[in-house]
């Protein structure tokens, strides 16, 4: 979902490894509050320093995934750079805050708000009077219409890869002067503040010529603290630089390299100083752990002797043994960590939620009380403890499919469903008709797709020690090019079935408050359902938990392995496939090839729009199909439909969040997806460098990002590494 109202990733993109391996520090404390939104679990690690501390001048090297295919936020084929580079370079009217709410950008907006909602909503913009572009030209209402005529979906010669809100838009003009933005919607718009973030000039805008291809490879004209001086195809880096056009705040960096370097050569790249910023996986944040506290010793490799003799033995005689080979690369190793003790681990968690997908198109899990079993035999803390624990961040299990905690919408609706309960989930499987024992036609599941190197049965592996997520992340895109907004009917059951958020808040919800999440009173649990797997019709119940099996698959396994052995305890059977990585989501996910699933959702300050795609109930479309828009469980209901469409057009701010808790409510009760924990976010940062690192929710201020100046000393931080 996405941020600064920059849209979802492209899917076939979107993934992202962490690898295994354990950091042992101080555990970061959760954050409480009375306010049912909460706060952040974990803050923001970016070694804050004023201006004052920070010198002027130098370049920053950051590690990004790849050079961007384009620098149009706005295609389908945008990525997490493009981002980057729009966010340093571009207007935003509204920025995210550290608990990842929508602000205003006082360097661009003096005021904006809703100033009439009848007969038609109208939204007035007062635009900071220095605002103007890199080439001298004032900012104003003419690139807010282009903006708006070339996103409105009406023109298809525009390549765009979705048109959410801007759909929504009647006209744009003039205010009362140059300075302001009148906006008229055809039809009222809870989420406007995520429109205009990025805002391109006209002359990208302008023509579809323009935009599909005028901002691909560069970008001429801009109005952000940097200006994009080259994209570098053949070095693979993107470079930024001041502009000297720029009113606010001077930028402290001269200049700003967005460096493509994979995710397993970063180590060795802050080691020889390619890069001072990078997100590191947990095996180099142990590295970087372990270098910084070899400080004194004469091998990072092992602890310190009293007096060092015997270590300097014990190498010695550890050298003797090696190959000529094997010596060479652990002198490159012990260079490499000599040259890490000059970085620091910044961590904090991202703005994006690991779930387990369970597909209710067909098989077992096409009846909601099989999925609601296989929810209450989850103990979801266990769960996020094997990812976080060993990170030393909160092991704090997600309690909305919208939201995270901090966010305006978020609420713990999960007693929705339910908590841990084998005894509950056993008695929903015999009220599905799935019994322990009995004669069972196994006939041996085959493996779910082609590329399905390896299946094992629940059980079968011992549990692998924790570390990272290693799931991917769907992105921050929808490649299809129409707004599904309100492509939806209302169902037949009406508003006075829909659940309320608030009766979900966390308190345990007895048997029978919410509809279907228990089996029915007096259904008795078998008694063997721990011990025994369960059979119907003759065939057992065994689902297909596909997996990557690529980087990172390590601790994804860790997850799994761990779920599966809570579903045998009800007497579920996994069979767990692990298949290629390009063909994860293309061939698995995508196409409905799975039964259980784990893969991730990036969190938004604007539900209401960016979620509905995810969890929109699928329609059949007009060659015989089924339309799922993004919702890969292929679980929807009418009435999340219908809370979705009323929190959208509820310009309440409170009335709108509070139908997004309801709307979450009622996907807990349908058990189509899981959340589970909130992903990790380890930086390598350079110790002199300040205001970057982990952002958590916020969007980065590029202009305070810098170098200390000799003697400062950043504000204090979570990191104690």
């Amino acid at each position: 979902m996405s941020h600064d109202g920059v849209r979802l990733r492209a899917v076939m993109r979107s993934v992202v490894f962490l690898t295994a391996g354990a950091l042992a520090v101080p555990t970061l404390a959760s954050c409480g509050s009375d306010d049912e939104s909460g706060k952040p679990l974990a803050a923001q690690d970016i070694a804050p320093a004023g201006r004052d501390l920070v010198a002027d001048g130098g370049t920053l090297r950051w590690a990004v995934d790849d050079v961007p295919e384009t620098l149009n936020a706005f295609q389908s084929d945008a990525d997490d750079t493009t981002t980057r580079v729009a966010q340093a370079v571009l207007p935003a009217m509204f920025r995210l805050d550290a608990q990842g709410r929508p602000q205003r950008d006082a360097d661009y907006l003096e005021s904006a708000k809703v100033v009439d909602t009848e007969p038609k909503q109208v939204v007035l913009y007062k635009l900071d009077q220095q605002a103007v572009w890199s080439d001298g030209r004032e900012i104003g209402a003419a690139d807010f219409a282009a903006q708006w005529r070339a996103l409105s979906g009406k023109d298809s010669a525009y390549w765009t890869a979705r048109n959410a809100g801007y759909d929504r838009i009647e006209k744009i003009e003039r205010g009362a002067n140059n300075l302001e933005v009148k906006v008229t919607f055809s039809r009222p718009y809870a989420d406007w503040k995520a429109l205009f973030s990025p805002l391109y000039p006209k002359d990208v805008m302008g023509t579809p010529d323009a935009f599909n291809d005028g901002a691909r490879r560069k970008l001429k004209v801009t109005a952000g603290a940097f200006s994009v001086q080259k994209v570098d195809r053949k070095d693979k880096e993107v470079v930024l630089g001041r502009n000297p056009h720029w009113w606010g705040r001077p930028a402290k960096l001269s200049q700003l390299v967005l460096a493509a370097v994979p995710l397993d050569k970063r180590a060795a790249a802050l080691a020889d100083g390619s890069v001072d910023l990078a997100e590191i996986d947990p095996a180099d944040a142990s590295r970087i752990a372990l270098a910084g506290r070899a400080k004194g010793t004469s091998t990072p490799l092992q602890g310190a002797s009293p007096t060092g003799k015997d270590e300097n033995k014990n190498e010695s005689r550890q050298k003797k043994k090696l190959s000529k080979k094997e010596r060479k690369a652990l002198a490159a190793y012990l260079r490499q960590q000599d040259a890490l003790r000059a970085f620091t681990v910044r961590r904090s968690l991202q703005p994006a939620y690991t779930q387990l997908a369970l597909n209710g198109s067909e098989g077992p899990l096409a009846d909601e009380r099989v999925r609601r079993a296989v929810a209450r035999a989850l103990d979801r803390t266990e769960l996020a403890k094997v990812v976080l624990k060993p990170l030393g961040l909160p092991a704090v299990p997600v309690g909305s499919h919208l939201a995270l905690s901090g966010q305006a919408a978020y609420a713990d609706n999960s007693g929705a469903l339910g908590g841990q309960d084998t005894t509950e989930a056993a008695a929903l499987l015999a009220d599905a008709g799935w019994v322990p024992g009995g004669p069972v036609k196994d006939k041996g599941e085959k493996a779910a797709g082609s590329e399905g190197k390896k299946s094992r049965k629940s059980g079968d592996d011992t549990e692998s020690e924790g570390g990272s997520d290693g799931q991917y992340i769907v992105g921050e895109d929808n490649k299809d090019s129409q707004d599904h907004t309100d492509k939806h009917g209302h169902g037949d059951q009406g508003s006075k079935h829909l659940a309320d958020g608030k009766q979900y808040d966390g308190r345990k919800v007895k048997q029978g408050g919410a509809p279907g999440a228990y089996a029915p009173k007096g259904t008795a649990a078998p008694a063997d359902a721990k011990t025994g797997l369960l059979a119907k019709d003759g065939k057992p119940l065994a689902l297909r938990f596909v997996l990557p099996s690529g980087t990172g698959s390590e601790s994804l396994g860790a997850v799994a392995d761990s779920i599966s052995r809570m579903l045998e305890k009800v007497g579920i059977r996994t069979e767990i496939t692990k298949v290629s990585d390009d063909s994860y989501f293309k061939d698995h996910i995508a196409s409905g090839q799975y039964d259980l699933a784990l893969y991730s959702w990036p969190a938004s300050a604007f539900p209401a729009t960016d979620a509905r795609p995810i969890f929109a109930k699928p329609v059949p479309a007009a060659d015989g199909s089924l339309n799922v828009e993004q919702n890969y469980t292929r679980v929807g209901t009418d009435q999340v439909d219908q809370l979705f469409d009323q929190a959208a057009s509820t310009l309440d701010e409170d009335e709108s969040a509070a139908l997004v808790r309801k709307a979450d409510a009622r996907i807990w009760a349908a058990a189509g997806s899981i959340p589970l924990y909130q992903r990790p976010q380890l930086t390598a940062a350079r110790r002199t460098l300040a205001n970057a690192g982990s952002f958590g929710f916020q969007t980065p201020l590029y202009e305070d990002m810098g170098f200390l100046k000799k003697g400062a000393v950043p504000s204090a931080s979570p990191t104690k590494d």
